[in-house]
């Protein structure tokens, strides 16, 4: 549980954060393990933070993030993804409890054989990050107030 907090916690920077983009000075590590995690990914483009080092790639014509540490492990894979994609339960609760705000991200992270589901809402007054981990029900990851200018 404790890992996959530490994973969530990742992603979430990787919405926020900005990244290096230094695909030279990717290490050699890194290539062998997104050649061993994903064999046909194309068009590959590293970003590096201090946690962490992110692969964007393409596999089978989807774009695909893989997330890894220093030591070239895998952390996380995630994609974006549309409303249509979510399981049904997922569908249905978002239309039901939050139908009058509008998705401005949604994506699926696969960590330690976990599959969790991130979507960003926003209205005239708050934006909400909901996070489901059991593909059945949503709950509230992170609420933000918006300020009139």
């Amino acid at each position: 549980m404790k890992r996959l907090l530490q994973v969530a916690l990742m992603v979430t920077m990787f919405v926020t954060s900005a990244f290096a983009n230094n695909t030279d000075k990717v290490n050699q590590k890194l290539n062998q393990s997104l050649t061993r995690d994903f064999a046909n990914a194309k068009d590959v483009k590293w970003e590096q933070s201090k946690e962490f080092s992110k692969a964007t790639f393409t596999l089978n014509g989807q774009v695909l993030f893989a997330f890894y540490n220093a030591e070239g492990e895998l952390m996380a894979t995630t994609r974006n993804i549309v409303s249509g994609q979510l399981p049904i339960n997922l569908q249905t609760e978002l239309k039901k409890e939050y139908g009058t705000m509008w998705i401005t991200d949604l994506f699926e992270m696969a960590a330690n054989n976990v599959t969790t589901y991130y979507v960003t809402l926003e209205c005239a007054d708050y934006t909400i990050v909901l996070k489901s981990d059991d593909a059945s029900s949503w709950s509230v990851y992170k609420k933000d107030k918006k300020f009139a200018e």
